[in-house]
């Protein structure tokens, strides 16, 4: 649990510490709810959990089960701040809330839906401190065309791509 809030770690990686992970978890949702406390209680009231694991991207929202995905490497990784791992829930979150409100999305509003996300982010980047990274990366993404901030992703391949990269980081000590 994480401020009342399920988190269920799937760590198949023997070089990632499953504590380094609850710690940069909880200080990216604690960055969250400093610099933005009314999306932080709309997190709260939206989803219902966190999982971390291995996945092809650095994070993702199931809707039936209403948790958030924070990919695993990308939450320990030192290339990339809290700012970046807090923008990502907040992307995600912006997801959870458009499905609790939005039951049905056709597929034509999947780019509007990114771009609704990508703002989100955008306006959190601009509220933190350091959050220059946040916002450069969601100003580059909201002047994407629609096919590229929504593209369609062959997960079968993607997943083929993390497999080679465990297989890899198993090989080495210090991974990840």
């Amino acid at each position: 649990m994480v401020d009342g809030l399920p988190v269920r770690i799937v760590n198949t990686r023997p070089d990632i510490e499953t504590e380094h992970v609850i710690q940069r978890l909880t200080a990216a949702l604690d960055l969250i709810a400093t610099f933005a406390p009314r999306r932080y209680r709309r997190l709260r009231h939206d989803v219902a959990g966190f999982v971390v694991e291995r996945f092809a991207c650095r994070g993702a929202f199931f809707p039936q089960s209403r948790e958030c995905l924070v990919e695993l490497t990308f939450t320990v990784n030192p290339r990339h701040g809290l700012p970046e791992i807090a923008a990502s829930i907040v992307h995600e979150a912006t997801h959870a809330r458009v499905a609790r409100v939005c039951r049905t999305r056709s597929p034509e509003q999947h780019a509007r839906e990114e771009r609704l996300c990508r703002r989100a982010e955008l306006e959190f980047g601009l509220a933190l401190p350091e959050g220059a990274v946040v916002v450069q990366r969601a100003r580059e993404s909201l002047a994407l065309a629609d096919r590229e901030v929504a593209p369609a992703v062959d997960w079968a391949e993607a997943q083929r791509r993390v497999a080679a990269v465990d297989a890899q980081a198993r090989g080495r000590p210090g991974a990840g």
